[in-house]
């Protein structure tokens, strides 16, 4: 039986932003963040937007934005084309056979079909999903400018503004004495009222990452996330089990397989949750509810996407029972314009997720042709 919602088109728009600073990571250092928007439209006349977004180029990972509009273009795009707009479920399964892994660009399709659904239905992506459980999701901010005076004023100044109350910070460019003194220093100036995390990217052996938990751990740094090797799941479990303070896997967490994997080895004691890393919001909610079911605590983590992205990331972690470590979905802020009519509510140190239809945000067009990358 033919459909009567079906898929006319289905465009992948590389965009490239200005960000308000540098931000460095152990891996690249970041001065623009670029997007990949995809916008579907159906017989119905309803359009959907999507987005998938990488962290300096593919210094990151195996993805990266020309060749996820790749993949989009010559493969998913036409195997989509024609299908029924409306079974959400059935176009991302019968991807699975156009295209292995590739999960950005499969989270971005996916992300566009339902926020079309959503305006078909006149609801927000979180009902699809099920109902939200909050209105509002905590938001850390990343303090990655490099140096120590500049991350205490830039913390101090969001604390004071009630933006943020929760900061990351960066390390694992430079030697473990120099990043340990930085994130101890920022520590004690920011008092112990105030929540602090450390990111590694992976940067550190399992010597040194013993060597520099155990000095973060009496300085009260409160998460030190994915600290060496995604590969090095035993590693991980055994710095899980040294130390008091929670090790969160980053890298190493994508599939409700690798949540599984993890939770049997006992290799973290919270999972970082992203969209595009697990392929979509419906895969997210199913990674999620194992690492829920095995006893580790939920963090609402970002790839720095812009405001379709994030506010994606934000409908589907506002259906989660449990989110114990609040969410980082600051990718809009770090932007100075953004390709949106409307941009994410921030206040009172959390993001508003939207209530209107789908993602509930509108492209501005003027802005996107501004921004899209010529050729």
């Amino acid at each position: 039986m033919k459909p009567s919602t079906t898929l006319l088109s289905i465009e992948a728009i590389i965009v490239d932003l200005p960000t308000i600073r540098a931000h460095k990571l152990a891996m690249a250092v970041m001065n623009r963040q670029t997007l990949v928007i995809v916008r579907i439209k159906a017989s119905d006349d309803i359009e959907g937007l999507g987005e998938a977004t990488t962290i300096g180029g593919l210094s990151y990972g195996a993805e990266s934005p020309e060749g996820i509009k790749l993949c989009i273009d010559q493969y998913l795009a036409p195997a989509l084309i024609g299908k029924d707009a409306q079974n959400i479920h059935a176009a991302m399964q019968g991807l699975e056979t156009i295209a292995q892994e590739n999960r950005f660009a499969k989270c971005a399709i996916e992300t566009a079909l339902l926020d079309a659904q959503g305006k078909r239905l006149g609801v927000p992506i979180s009902t699809l999903l099920g109902g939200a459980v909050r209105e509002r999701l905590p938001v850390l901010w990343t303090l990655a400018s490099g140096d120590t005076q500049t991350d205490i004023a830039e913390a101090q100044s969001l604390l004071a503004s009630r933006r943020h109350n929760t900061f990351k910070l960066k390390v694992g460019r430079r030697g473990i004495r120099e990043d340990v003194a930085h994130v101890t220093t920022i520590k004690q100036a920011l008092g112990d009222d105030v929540r602090i995390t450390v990111d590694v990217n992976q940067a550190w052996s399992e010597a040194d990452a013993a060597k520099a938990i155990s000095q973060l751990e009496a300085a009260g740094i409160d998460l030190v996330e994915q600290p060496i090797a995604r590969d090095n799941i035993d590693g991980l479990a055994r710095l899980a089990s040294r130390f008091i303070v929670p090790i969160m896997a980053d890298e190493a967490i994508h599939t409700p397989a690798d949540a599984l994997a993890i939770a049997k080895r006992g290799a973290a004691d919270v999972l970082a949750l992203k969209i595009a890393k697990a392929g979509g919001l419906y895969n997210t909610i199913r990674t999620a509810a194992v690492g829920d079911a095995a006893g580790m605590a939920l963090y609402a983590g970002t790839m720095l996407e812009g405001s379709i992205g994030s506010i994606a990331a934000a409908h589907v972690f506002s259906t989660l029972p449990r989110l114990g470590w609040g969410s980082e979905l600051f990718g809009p802020l770090l932007l100075k314009d953004d390709i949106v009519v409307e941009r994410p509510e921030y206040a009172d140190f959390s993001l508003k997720v939207p209530t209107g239809p789908g993602l509930g945000i509108a492209l501005d067009e003027d802005k996107l042709m501004h921004y899209r990358r010529k050729g």
